[in-house]
């Protein structure tokens, strides 16, 4: 169980800009999702957990929060979406550009 100081960070983080990327810097999947954000011209925080000294914790509570084990774990307007295979494929059915048009700049 995450402490609840760990969840209100993640609120924080969350709520601090439209597009919330939580990654690894080593992993090629949250490269992915990252290059596809600055392919549209979207601005997005990206927090990266294995270069934050609470990373593992970070990961621990966005697992209660999401249900999702891996990175990249994505968020829109404060919304989960997923992570790589569910932002891809919101790309290929053409919504991820409706999720994004408040900030889409391309």
């Amino acid at each position: 169980m995450s402490s609840s100081r760990t969840v209100e960070e993640i609120q924080r983080l969350i709520a601090s800009a439209f597009v919330v990327v939580f990654s690894k810097s080593w992993c090629p999947f949250c490269d992915r999702v990252k290059q596809l954000f600055r392919s549209l011209g979207v601005s997005f925080k990206v927090i990266e957990l294995d270069q934050e000294k609470n990373g593992s914790a970070i990961q621990s509570a966005l697992y209660e929060l999401t249900k999702q084990r891996t990175v990249p774990n994505v968020f829109i307007n404060g919304q989960h979406v997923g992570g790589c295979d569910q932002v891809m494929q919101l790309e290929r059915k053409g919504t991820l550009k409706k999720l994004l048009e408040p900030v889409l700049t391309a």
